[in-house]
């Protein structure tokens, strides 16, 4: 770290104004909620405090709050010199890095829309989203650059090394020559708090702009609710607006380009980390790490991507790490409920908190209450002022999760009808299938597509794969319906074994079969017992460590 030198154009000159000019017109009682104040804040606050730390690589780099924020500075005159308009899409395809941690932050800026893009979709996806948003400009890591080889617009790439010659640096060089030193005063505050913030796309599909409000103020919430250092994907629902409550809670991020167990451990054991985020599939990696060990100081885990085993969490408490589950989706920002730990759990049995722990909770408090409520009928399906009913809090109805309020998504991109149908009842539906508990805590038994309809009955893949989960000699299980001659669909169990129990089970996986059958009919009815079981050396996995359960389904089609 003492080593590093930023560039000179990232050095901020003397007495810096981190005021950016205000529209006329706006009204003295008016400021219109923009994420960008977080950083400017920070800036302020905390000018000489480590902002973003880039360890892990071949030019490490380190930058203060007041550097980071010049750059972020460079990066929007850049944008803007380079023809951005206000509304336009500025496409970003990076891992966790300071390319895609300036972005956040200097596409807002420059007033224009991020466009983060999945780094494991392929030329075709990308090419399709870059169409479908319009983009009018990529930043591009420089390994994800054959992505874009072919593309129609202007490529900026970044070779992520903090060096002069970077053609990046060069870029947000060139920008603060383009200022003339005008600094903040010289931008202007974006007057719509409406205008959209960023354009994020699921599986290389269809669009969901966000507005800069849900942005704020979602990034206050996992701020206030779950604020951590080690951060997800930042492609991914921009982070789950972490990249935004980062700089609300003025914390250091340490950017990490991959999931590397090795690297999380020595920052967890010697780099202060005290909080970190990542799905269930990323979390089961961590605790059976060879490293893994008992820290020395709690470190808090934000779970979520898929709902994480009551084993699981038991699992990550042993280590000294105390979980936080939330759950939420791409069109929500990310999080939007967290399950609150009550006091009187702390004296309950391991295994029963962890039961509790693995519910999906309450909504944050900037969100209207989330709601459980009974599907559309199939004459309904098409009726969008349809009123929604509440299922009762008995914890085994199960009804469709719906919210509302400020973090959702504006719109489907280019998509009115799809929007419409969405937004249906005035609440949006998230496809999701929950039961309501007596306090209010709702728990997902799964999508509405990965439900198993075994001889008439329902059986939920989550509650199976949490059952199962807890047998000693699994590391991680997923479930899928498979068409059954009798009872129409069965279960199917595709299980990894745990590293130190799969060499005694090597040559006897159909005794091992026989054991978790056994172990499932102690804990589960006949219906929901699986009836085929399938040891696997992986599960495939989408880049944020959820399991794929399409692909799962079609191998089971094959069968």
């Amino acid at each position: 770290m003492r080593s590093f030198r930023p560039t000179a154009e990232s050095v901020p000159p003397a007495n810096v104004n981190y005021r950016l000019r205000l529209p006329g017109g706006l009204p003295v009682d008016k400021q219109p909620l923009n994420p960008l104040a977080f950083l400017l804040k920070a800036a302020q606050v905390y000018p000489n405090k480590l902002a973003l730390a880039h360890p892990d690589v071949d030019h490490p780099v380190f930058y203060s709050y007041a550097v980071w924020t010049q750059r972020v500075q460079n990066l929007a005159y850049a944008l803007i010199q380079f023809g951005i308009c206000p509304g336009d899409r500025v496409a970003v395809i990076a891992p966790n890095s300071p390319l895609i941690a300036d972005a956040h932050h200097g596409v807002l800026a420059a007033r224009a829309v991020i466009c983060p893009i999945n780094t494991r979709l392929t030329t075709p996806e990308v090419a399709y989203i870059l169409e479908h948003s319009g983009s009018k400009l990529i930043l591009v890591d420089h390994e994800l650059a054959h992505l874009v080889q072919d593309a129609r617009i202007p490529v900026i790439v970044a070779n992520d090394s903090g060096r002069a010659d970077d053609p990046y640096e060069q870029f947000l060089s060139n920008g603060r020559r383009y200022s003339g030193d005008r600094g903040w005063p010289g931008l202007e505050w974006e007057a719509d708090e409406n205008a959209p913030a960023a354009l994020c796309y699921t599986s290389g599909t269809t669009g969901r702009p966000k507005g800069l409000p849900g942005a704020y103020l979602t990034g206050i919430a996992n701020a206030h609710e779950t604020q951590y250092v080690l951060i997800l994907p930042m492609f991914h629902a921009c982070g789950w607006t972490f990249p935004w409550a980062i700089t609300f809670a003025c914390a250091t991020q340490i950017t990490l380009r991959k999931v590397s167990y090795p690297h999380i451990w020595h920052h967890l054991l010697y780099s202060g980390t005290t909080h970190y985020c990542g799905a269930p599939t990323v979390q089961i990696g961590l605790v059976n790490a060879p490293d893994a060990r008992l820290l020395s100081r709690p470190v808090v885990a934000i779970v979520a991507g898929s709902a994480p085993t009551a084993h699981l969490l038991g699992e990550l408490e042993k280590k000294n790490i105390h979980p936080v589950h939330v759950y939420g989706l791409t069109y929500t920002y990310g999080p939007f409920t967290r399950c609150y730990e009550q006091v009187e759990w702390a004296s309950l049995p391991l295994d029963q908190r962890a039961r509790y722990m693995a519910r999906q909770g309450l909504s944050y408090a900037i969100s209207d209450d989330v709601r459980v409520v009974y599907p559309p009928k199939e004459d309904e399906q098409d009726d969008v002022n349809m009123e929604l009913v509440d299922v009762p809090k008995d914890g085994k109805t199960v009804g469709e999760v719906v919210l509302r309020g400020t973090m959702v998504m504006k719109e489907y991109f280019r998509d009115p009808d799809a929007t419409r149908k969405a937004f249906r009842g005035g609440y949006f539906s998230t496809g999701d299938l929950a039961v309501m508990h007596s306090d209010g805590y709702i728990a997902i038994q799964d999508r509405s597509k990965d439900i198993i309809i075994s001889g008439g009955e329902n059986a939920s893949s989550l509650a199976i794969e949490q059952e199962l989960a807890s047998h000693p000699d699994v590391l991680e299980i997923a479930v899928v319906a498979r068409p059954h001659p009798r009872w129409g669909e069965r279960p199917m169990a595709f299980v990894i074994l745990h590293p130190q129990r799969a060499s005694f089970w090597d040559g006897r996986h159909a005794t091992f079969a026989e054991s978790l059958k056994l172990h499932a009919r102690g804990r589960l009815p006949g219906f929901a017992c699986p009836e085929w079981v399938e040891v696997v050396a992986e599960l495939p996995k989408t880049s944020t460590g959820k399991i794929q359960k399409a692909v799962l389904r079609k191998i089971v089609a094959k069968l």
